[in-house]
């Protein structure tokens, strides 16, 4: 359904000096400089899958989501949505997909929101029949009945980013770029806008590119991610496949005989590790200690603690995935085939 091939995108910025000298030597004799947003960003994407296109502030995710959609032409290379190249058929190709940036919006500020709908449904050809069951899934998936009738510059945010989502899915598309769409929101409207994603992707195999800094909506909607930083590629694959290769830390808990003196120089000193590979915090009798399992493996881990204090509870948890895409944010990890 996407297939995006060394997308580049360069932007040209004018450096100024300081100062009112700096000003006129910008305007007649301009210093510019050539900003890499995107480098050579390729992956693909089958019909039906919900990939999360993700990567820290700055990466160049909304850009490579703007050259998607037709808004930027790239530099370099090309990209095809269902065979078509958004930039070359744009009338068409928006016909086929669905767009929600989260902070930003599509619908018409003093209008209903219903009034909104009947003018899209006009602007995207959707037939009566159509859009009235159109209307009636929508409203199912994402509750719109209580404000439907309400302008949209009196809706909170939570009931706009449902609007939103509604309005990008009312022509049917065969592709849903959602950029951020549960930022600032709360767990109740988020799990209602996640339970919607998923129930439009399971029932109509539409294709959701889903663009988010929170790890909850990449858990429980996405069977892969591509990671970006710096405009590179740095991840593409499961996140099954990303605990295996990238999952080494684990986080070993236990709460030692109150009779015990524990400290957590102890395991620095005795183990010889510290900083990335070992951190130890304790609360009175009860620790925390994370470990990098390549550095020191869990069974080591275990015999040690157990032959330098009385244990009575202990248990070892793996990396969760926020841990591990913090990690892979920090170090610039390369592609792994």
């Amino acid at each position: 359904m996407i297939y995006a091939e060394n997308l580049r995108k360069e932007f040209t910025k004018i450096v100024k000096e300081p100062g009112l000298k700096g000003s006129f030597k910008a305007l007649f004799h301009p210093h510019k400089e050539i900003v890499v947003a995107a480098d050579n960003i390729s992956f693909h994407v089958p019909k039906g899958e919900v990939l999360g296109f993700i990567g820290p502030n700055g990466a160049g995710k909304s850009t490579v989501i703007k050259m998607l959609t037709g808004i930027l032409t790239p530099t370099r290379g090309q990209c095809w949505i269902n065979g078509k190249i958004p930039q070359n058929d744009r009338k068409n190709y928006v016909r086929e997909i669905g767009v929600v940036f989260g902070q930003r919006t599509q619908l018409w500020w003093d209008l209903p929101l219903l009034e909104t709908y009947s003018v899209l449904k006009e602007i995207y050809e959707v037939s009566d029949k159509k859009y009235r069951e159109r209307m009636s899934f929508l409203n199912e998936v994402l509750e719109l009945d209580d404000f439907i009738h309400s302008p949209v510059r009196t809706l909170s945010l939570g009931q706009r980013m449902r609007a939103d989502i509604a309005a990008s899915m009312l022509h049917s598309p065969k592709v849903l770029f959602l950029d951020e769409p549960t930022i600032g929101l709360d767990v109740v409207v988020k799990d209602n806008i996640r339970r919607a994603i998923m129930k439009i992707n399971q029932e109509e195999h539409t294709t959701v590119i889903l663009t988010t800094h929170d790890i909850s909506d990449i858990e429980l909607l996405c069977d892969r991610i591509v990671m970006i930083d710096k405009g590179k590629n740095v991840y593409d694959g499961s996140l099954r496949k990303l605990k295996q290769n990238y999952g080494q830390m684990r986080e070993l808990s236990f709460e030692t005989d109150t009779s015990e003196h524990l400290t957590p120089e102890k395991f620095y000193k005795g183990l010889n590790l510290s900083g990335e590979d070992l951190t130890v915090k304790n609360d009175k009798n009860i620790f925390n200690v994370r470990f990098n399992s390549e550095a020191i493996p869990v069974g080591d881990m275990l015999n040690y603690t157990l032959s330098i204090t009385k244990v009575k509870d202990i248990s070892v948890k793996d990396a969760d995935i926020e841990e591990i895409i913090r990690r892979l944010y920090k170090e610039g990890a390369d592609e792994i085939e």
